[in-house]
């Protein structure tokens, strides 16, 4: 199963990582991320010296440069292992440039992770998904699906809810957003790193159907993005659900 599949990517992550590791809160397109690192890598094997990166910072500010010019001088500062980098895409964040904002938080991230690695001189583990996370929870995206037929009344809602709020609580997890619709419910919410979301979701469904059995026992996690209607309708049909 997919949940599967996450927990132990994740936790493999966090045996190599030694339990040192930092989470992109942000929620910013698994995409882009993909084209942010692909930059970093490029410009590491063509690394300019830190005095004329961080003497180009007044680029960062000027109007008559292109987007484009701004995203590969943000790449170059987040490489930079120089405190006045991480200040210089601090400053750049505060204007808010539209387009670049997503772009400057993953290279202040970045700036940060290079900073850690050179002045404590160890490996930090940097994990970034779609939907960020908090503190030390990754958010996901969860939708369970109603049995056909049932029709699911306010007394179901508040059952699914109390027991999903239980078993998000005893496992250190929260829950942001439920929302409800005509033939399943999804949850937006946090969960640590180090623990099963398949077994968080689960111990709910089978705690809510002792109260009438009106939930599917499979379900469908992501981490990357919050999921349109059709394409969970597409998950559940592929599934035979």
């Amino acid at each position: 199963m997919e949940q599967d599949n996450i927990y132990n990517q994740l936790k493999k992550l966090l045996e190599d990582s030694g339990g040192k590791y930092n989470i992109l809160e942000e929620q910013i397109n698994v995409e882009l991320q993909v084209e942010f690192f692909e930059l970093v890598n490029k410009l590491m094997k063509e690394k300019r010296p830190n005095e004329e990166v961080l003497a180009d910072k007044s680029r960062l500010f000027d109007d008559n440069v292109n987007e484009e010019g701004k995203k590969t001088l943000l790449a170059e500062l987040s490489n930079t292992e120089d405190p006045k980098a991480y200040r210089i895409i601090e400053k750049f964040i505060e204007t808010k440039q539209k387009g670049l904002y997503p772009w400057a938080i993953l290279s202040l991230q970045h700036s940060r992770i290079s900073l850690e690695t050179h002045f404590l001189d160890e490996q930090q583990v940097f994990i970034s998904t779609g939907l960020g996370g908090k503190g030390e929870k990754l958010r996901y995206f969860i939708v369970c699906k109603f049995k056909e037929g049932v029709e699911i009344k306010d007394v179901q809602k508040k059952v699914l809810q109390t027991e999903f709020e239980i078993s998000f609580n005893t496992h250190n997890s929260a829950i942001e957003k439920i929302s409800y619709f005509e033939t399943y419910f999804s949850i937006l919410g946090l969960i640590p790193i180090d623990v099963s979301i398949n077994e968080v979701v689960k111990t709910a469904i089978n705690e809510s159907n002792n109260f009438g059995g009106f939930i599917h026992g499979e379900f469908l996690v992501t981490n990357v993005k919050i999921l349109k209607t059709t394409e969970i309708e597409s998950h559940f049909k592929k599934m035979g659900i």
